[in-house]
């Protein structure tokens, strides 16, 4: 079994419940999992609304779920505030976005600094990586996505 899906995390469910979370608890299931930087920020808000504006034609096809470093109060404010309707990973300590290579190096204004790099993965029904999207532009990849899984 593939070790990034006995990684258990704290989260909040699409009802903004707070419960624990590992990807084999999705197994038989299509998993979009997507990591952000942060909860309430320009980009980061747009890409969540735009998976829930779009999650009526993805949900018949996958199961989405946000990571970000983010704690679980952040998450369900953020969730709250934007009316979410999908689950919300807390990764404090970046242990899953570092085994899917989304934590790393960045650079803002010639300042290099560690973070959350824009990431999308398809992870397929057996727990297996079918496709990844690596330092996501926010404008167009929910299309991009609903274009692969269609």
């Amino acid at each position: 079994m593939k070790e990034y899906l006995n990684i258990e995390l704290k989260g909040i469910n699409k009802d903004g419940k707070e419960q624990n979370f590992a990807l084999k608890d999705f197994h038989g299931q299509k998993i979009v999992l997507y990591f952000y930087p942060k909860d309430n920020t320009s980009g980061c808000t747009q890409e969540a609304c735009d998976f829930r504006d779009n999650m009526n034609r993805i949900n018949t096809k996958a199961q989405v779920i946000g990571v970000s470093p983010d704690s679980i109060k952040s998450h369900i404010k953020f969730q709250e505030k934007q009316s979410l309707n999908f689950p919300l990973l807390s990764d404090p300590e970046n242990i899953l976005s570092k085994m899917f290579n989304a934590w790393g190096e960045k650079s803002m204004y010639g300042k290099k600094y560690m973070g959350i790099i824009r990431s999308t993965f398809i992870i397929n029904e057996n727990g297996e990586i079918e496709k990844s999207w690596q330092k996501v532009k926010v404008k167009g990849h929910v299309d991009e996505i609903l274009k692969y899984l269609n």
